[in-house]
């Protein structure tokens, strides 16, 4: 995933995303180097040159509290940034080990069955779909596969056309990823969707540089289905008790609105007795 640590790529990464500008600073004739320079994050800080650049070489393992909250105000990280910050700096033995069984629990499955009408479906923290009602699986059938979000945005066709709002979507999704990737950086599943989704998107690649961190909470989404067109959802992700690396993803329609109705119709479809002599292995 990368040469450097995590640490001192998400630094170089939130450093170079910045202008002298932003932070006050005069900008004097060309920069060699996009951003700020790393004597100048140290100077904002308040620590040595020496000791920024040890940081971000991975040379310097175990900075105080103290140290993270000055760097995090120089680079002006937002509060779920800072907090990935500090997360990259926990040892091996500080994370937690037990990360909670990968199957979703039978009283999970049986809760998002009962809503008929409404969307609903487990992530895992590489944005693997683990589970999922009935009618999230017809919202999503324009797709080869309804098996991880992330391939669903940037490598499956029916993407661009399903998220109309695609960058928007692009983006929240890679940092998802990296706010999973800072919980657990060792993660062997995180690591091959990144390279994998790297290798096949360039796209991906050049999103997952840019170490913006988001975790999925709750948001207004466009999206359009094949069969029944515009949709103007609300959706909200909630951590599921006893496996806190899944999240319960809910889609909501606004009452006897279109979309309401256009889930109406995606229930009916799914539902539908097939034809005979159909062929079921397409």
């Amino acid at each position: 995933m990368s040469n450097g640590t995590p640490l001192g790529d998400f630094l170089r990464a939130r450093r170079e995303a910045l202008k002298p500008q932003d932070v006050g600073l005069p900008e004097y004739g060309r920069r060699r180097v996009p951003g700020l320079r790393r004597e100048e994050v140290a100077l904002l800080a308040g620590v040595s040159s020496d000791y920024y650049i040890r940081l971000e070489q991975g040379r310097e393992n175990s900075p105080s509290s103290q140290v993270l909250e000055a760097v995090a105000q120089a680079l002006k990280l937002d509060a779920e940034s800072a907090d990935h910050l500090n997360r990259l700096c926990l040892t091996p033995s500080q994370r937690p080990h037990d990360r909670g069984e990968a199957e979703v629990s039978t009283q999970l499955l049986q809760l998002m069955d009962g809503w008929e009408h409404t969307p609903a479906f487990v992530l895992g923290p590489a944005l693997d779909i683990l589970a999922g009602n009935s009618l999230a699986t017809a919202l999503h059938s324009g797709f080869e596969t309804f098996d991880n979000l992330a391939r669903n945005v940037f490598v499956d066709p029916a993407g661009r056309e399903f998220y109309q709002e695609w960058d928007r979507a692009a983006h929240s999704c890679v940092a998802e990823l990296r706010a999973a990737y800072g919980h657990d950086p060792e993660s062997a599943r995180i690591a091959e969707v990144v390279e994998e989704l790297s290798a096949e998107s360039e796209e991906f690649a050049g999103i997952w540089r840019l170490h913006d961190v988001k975790s999925k909470s709750q948001e207004g989404k466009h999206l359009k289905h094949p069969d029944v067109g515009d949709l103007h959802i609300a959706f909200a992700a909630f951590t599921v008790n006893g496996a806190p690396h899944q999240q319960l993803v809910v889609y909501q329609a606004e009452p006897a609105g279109p979309t309401a109705a256009a889930f109406e119709t995606l229930r009916a479809l799914a539902t539908a007795p097939k034809k005979a002599g159909a062929n079921t292995n397409t």
